[in-house]
C-alpha cells in the first residue's frame, strides 16, 4: 500500500483505477482518459495533485539562499506572484522543475512528489548555517481545477474568494487563512491551483462535483501536459540534462550579472556547446501516419541520432506527438516505430494552447 492523499476515499467513491506513482496511490482514471482529456479541454476538469510537495521558506535569509538556489530570480517579484524556475546541480543539470510563490511574508515553493526526498535534503544542505527555515507542509492538499470554465466554477464555489480570483494574471495568487489559490497549472488551460488543509479539499472536491466539473486523472493529465508542451521531471530532463536541452533556456535570469545562481557557470559553457553544435536540443515532432510515439524511440535526423522523451496520442489533435532530444540544427527526421524508420515532422515543442493548435 502506497501513500494516500486526503482524497483518497473519493477517488474509490469516483470509480478510480488507482495505480503506484512514485509510492502513491493516484488516480490513473475514473473510466476514460480520453473523455477526461476532452472534459478539461472544452469545461472543467478537477485533479488531486495532493501528492505534490508542499515547501514554506522563510527567514531573514531566505531572499538571498533562493536567489542562489534557483536559475530565476525571485528578486523580481512582486508579493503575490509565482515563476516556474530550476534547481540546478553544479554541473548544470536539473535537480527539479518547481515553483516559487512569494508571500506577503515568506516563500512557498512546489516541488515533484518523485524528488521530495532529494529536494528537501538540498535545500537544507545550502540552508545550513543561514537564517533560512525550510518547512514542508504536509498538512496541505492541493486540487487543480482546469479548463475554459474552471475559474468560474470556483468563484461560484468560493464567493467570499471570488473578487481576488478575478483579479488573478497569469502566475499570480491570492491566499486568505489557510486557503492559497493560484492562477497556475500544468494543462494548457485556463485555471487554478487551491491548497488547502485536507478537510477543506474534501469539502471543495464534494462541491465541484455537484456543480459538473469531473475528476481527471494521471493518465489525461500526461496526455494535457504533452500536448502544451510542458516537461515532466525524469523523463524530459533530470540531473543529467541541462536546461538548453529541454527547452528551459527562457527560465535562465541571466541578470543581474553578480548572481551566482548554482549551477551558471556550467550553463555558460552548455551556451559554448551549443554554439558550437555539441549540445543537443528539444524539438515537437508530429506523426501525420499511423503509429503512436513513445518515449525510447529512436530518433534518425540529418545532422545524427536523438531519443523521443515522452510521447503519446494526442486527443485534441487526433495524431500522435511527442517531445524528442535531438541534435542542434536538424531539419529532417524519421522515428524508429518496431524497426521502421518513419518521416515525422518537426515542430517547435508546443502543440495545443487553450485548446487549439498551435504549431504550423
Amino acid at each position: 500500500m502506497g501513500q494516500r492523499t486526503p482524497l483518497y476515499q473519493k477517488h474509490i467513491d469516483a470509480g478510480a483505477k488507482l495505480v503506484d506513482f512514485a509510492g502513491w496511490d493516484m488516480p490513473l482514471h475514473y473510466g476514460s482518459q480520453l473523455a477526461e482529456h476532452k472534459q478539461v479541454r472544452e469545461h472543467a476538469g478537477v485533479f488531486d495533485v495532493s501528492h505534490m510537495t508542499i515547501v514554506d521558506v522563510d527567514g531573514k535569509d531566505a531572499l538571498s539562499f533562493l536567489r542562489k538556489l534557483l536559475c530565476g530570480d525571485v528578486a523580481k517579484l512582486a508579493r503575490g506572484d509565482a515563476l516556474y524556475t530550476l534547481m540546478l546541480n553544479p554541473q548544470g543539470g536539473v535537480i527539479d522543475d518547481l515553483i516559487v510563490y512569494r508571500r506577503a511574508q515568506g516563500w512557498r515553493l512546489v516541488v515533484n512528489c518523485a524528488t521530495r526526498s532529494k529536494d528537501l535534503d538540498w535545500m537544507r544542505q545550502h540552508a545550513t548555517g543561514s537564517a533560512v527555515t525550510v518547512n514542508e507542509r504536509r498538512d496541505l492538499a492541493i486540487l487543480a481545477v482546469h479548463g475554459p470554465r474552471a475559474i468560474d466554477s470556483v468563484c461560484t464555489l468560493l464567493p467570499t474568494h471570488a473578487p481576488q480570483i478575478a483579479a488573478l494574471g497569469a502566475f499570480q495568487f491570492t491566499e486568505e487563512g489557510a486557503t492559497f489559490i493560484a492562477r497556475t497549472g500544468y494543462t494548457g488551460e485556463h485555471g487554478l491551483e487551491l491548497m488547502l488543509p485536507g478537510a477543506d479539499a474534501v469539502s471543495l472536491w464534494d462541491s465541484l462535483l455537484v456543480a459538473g466539473v469531473k475528476p481527471i486523472g494521471l493518465g489525461a493529465r500526461d496526455t494535457l501536459r504533452l500536448e502544451a508542451g510542458m516537461n515532466l521531471y525524469g523523463h524530459d530532463m533530470d540531473e543529467n540534462t541541462s536546461p538548453l536541452s529541454a527547452n528551459l533556456a527562457w527560465t535562465l535570469d541571466w541578470k543581474p550579472e553578480d548572481r551566482d545562481f548554482i549551477g551558471r557557470a556550467a550553463v555558460v559553457q552548455h551556451r559554448r556547446l551549443l554554439a558550437d553544435g555539441a549540445l543537443p536540443v528539444m524539438t515537437g515532432l508530429v506523426l501525420e501516419t499511423r503509429g503512436v510515439l513513445r518515449e525510447g524511440q529512436r530518433v534518425v535526423t540529418d545532422r545524427g541520432e536523438g531519443i523521443v522523451t515522452s510521447g503519446s496520442f494526442a486527443p485534441t489533435l487526433n495524431l500522435s506527438i511527442a517531445l524528442a532530444r535531438v541534435p542542434v540544427h536538424s531539419t529532417a527526421c524519421q522515428v524508429d516505430l518496431r524497426g521502421t524508420l518513419t518521416p515525422v515532422r518537426m515542430v517547435k515543442p508546443r502543440f495545443v494552447r487553450f485548446g487549439k493548435k498551435v504549431f504550423e
